[in-house]
């Protein structure tokens, strides 16, 4: 009997890897899904007997799907396929019903041990291959998913440290002007005043700044949560921004790192400003922000008055190495 198999994910690279990666002899019908409201949609409509499920998307994100299929009752089998690999997202799918958790980007071994471990292959023929639709992906599709596997990667790494919950957005990819930065730094501020630290990045083919900008009001509680004296003191301020940024950016370039295949070098981090306001920071360093791809994610700590905003800026000279090294990727 053909086993209808939904694939919901926002990020069409995502949606392609993960119908490449299923077992080749599996005799289903693939349908797909951009965010978790479609795929509820799909689900009710006999679509999503077996699902694998995204967390972080628009409209619905994974986490509502989860919860609707168990107050509804609805037949889906769902596990989840997320770059958020914090041991508490793990938790919670798993409290809201989930069979289990693959973080990406997944692995057809990974994938087969799983759907063989919970029985969901015998109720498959095998005399069939699966046909894949072609799945049109862009660069910027691309770039967004590369952003939110390194995402989950740097979020991981904080939450570990600070025995936190790390709330995670969508990234915002885009290929912007200088201009159209200067407004992008703009919507970062969500109060008056914000402390900025630079890091300096580059690779084979590949340049560009890593960009932390901190909301003040977060200062004394990240403090306390790394265990520092004086929360209150300039010095303890800085300490708190290298420490950050040495966590989320490190993390961040070693996720997109491992999925390019390439190294990256760091450069020593420097303090951009410090309670400033976000036009003062652009006033003084927009001469070298020119036309750029910028990954902006915007970290949240649960329960906590933490807020930090992390843009990779990437030179436009950098632009036909990544569409190399993705090239595989979007074929």
């Amino acid at each position: 009997m053909t086993v209808q198999v939904l694939i919901c994910d926002d990020s069409a690279l995502a949606r392609k890897q993960m119908a490449r990666t299923l077992p080749k002899d599996w005799d289903i019908e693939l349908n797909y899904a951009t965010n978790g409201a479609e795929g509820l949609d799909a689900i009710r409509a006999g679509k999503g007997e077996v699902v694998f499920l995204d967390l972080n998307m628009p409209v619905m994100d994974g986490y509502e799907v989860l919860q609707t299929v168990q107050q509804q009752d609805l037949p889906a089998l769902i596990i989840v396929v997320s770059g958020d690999i914090q041991l508490r997202a793990h938790q919670k799918v798993k409290a809201l019903g989930a069979l289990d958790f693959i973080q990406k980007p997944v692995s057809a071994d990974a994938i087969s041990h799983i759907l063989q471990e919970y029985g969901i292959l015998e109720l498959a023929q095998t005399s069939t291959e699966t046909q894949s639709p072609m799945i049109e992906v862009d660069l910027r599709d691309a770039c967004q998913e590369i952003a939110n596997v390194a995402m989950g990667r740097a979020a991981d790494l904080l939450a570990r440290l600070l025995d936190v919950f790390v709330l995670l957005p969508i990234p915002n990819v885009n290929v912007l002007e200088v201009s159209e930065l200067t407004m992008t730094l703009k919507a970062t501020e969500a109060n008056p005043q914000i402390s900025a630290l630079c890091q300096g990045f580059i690779g084979a083919g590949i340049a560009g700044e890593a960009l932390l900008l901190f909301h003040d009001a977060s200062f004394q509680d990240m403090a306390k949560l790394m265990g520092l004296a004086n929360p209150d003191d300039a010095n303890t301020e800085i300490e708190v921004m290298i420490d950050t940024g040495n966590v989320l950016i490190g993390a961040f370039l070693n996720g997109i790192s491992e999925q390019l295949d390439m190294k990256f070098s760091q450069a020593h981090p420097v303090v951009l400003g410090r309670h400033c306001t976000v036009n003062d920071l652009i006033h003084d360093n927009a001469e070298k922000w020119q036309r750029t791809l910028a990954m902006e994610i915007n970290y949240r700590i649960e329960d906590h008055d933490i807020h930090c905003d992390l843009l990779l800026l990437f030179t436009e000279d950098s632009l036909p190495t990544l569409n190399y090294k993705l090239g595989y990727l979007l074929d």
